[in-house]
């Protein structure tokens, strides 16, 4: 058989969405069960962040509005490089926003070094913000991560993680945008400050 051949379906496994942590299961987790914001703990009292006026863009506006790489990853489904990705490294304290609606997603509060090349997260900031989907493509059943108002692929949540959720939420940084804490009243996310003040 050609070495090609054997090659393949472990580089598919390789490269869709996040790789597993050392020991990791790639068993979904039951996604039917337990829904995402029942089974996540929330950071804070912060209520759902105001997204009633949100209308998601046409896909001509999103082509002119989104680099290639993140039309890709959001609306197409990709997968951008580990370890090659604007947030894998990121230690600066802020909120991770959807590139698309600006909605609330993850906090650097819950971000920790998962050693896979991707931006992992124990918990979604506004788990009302995050929807779960089963993933049965390549081979595997996953857990897709999609932001509610804009619908925008994010990731997969795997349970791997650390304490205090067991949850690693890999995602992919071109689908979010990155919002320092010193810049969170002046972008309208003043809301969230109290995350980064309480220690």
């Amino acid at each position: 058989m050609p070495r090609q051949t054997i090659l393949a379906p472990l580089l598919l496994l390789g490269l869709a969405g996040c790789l597993m942590s050392e020991g990791g299961d790639v068993t979904a987790p039951d996604v039917d069960a337990v829904p995402a914001a029942e089974r996540t703990t929330e950071t804070t009292n912060i209520p759902e962040y105001r997204m009633a006026d949100f209308e998601k863009p046409s896909d001509a506006e999103l082509r002119e509005r989104l680099t290639p790489l993140q039309y890709k990853v959001t609306q197409r489904d990709g997968t951008e490089r580990s370890f090659d990705n604007e947030y894998w490294d990121n230690h600066a304290e802020g909120l991770y926003v959807d590139v698309v609606s600006g909605e609330p997603l993850f906090s650097s509060k819950d971000k920790y070094e998962s050693g896979t090349g991707w931006p992992s997260f124990t918990r979604p900031v506004v788990p009302g913000n995050i929807v779960e989907k089963v993933d049965r493509k390549l081979f595997v059943t996953r857990t897709e991560v999609r932001s509610k108002h804009a619908d925008s692929h994010l990731g997969h949540v795997f349970p791997d993680g650390p304490a205090p959720t067991g949850l690693r939420y890999c995602m992919n940084s071109a689908a979010m945008r990155f919002v320092p804490v010193e810049k969170l009243e002046e972008e309208g996310y003043g809301a969230f400050v109290e995350l980064f003040e309480a220690e």
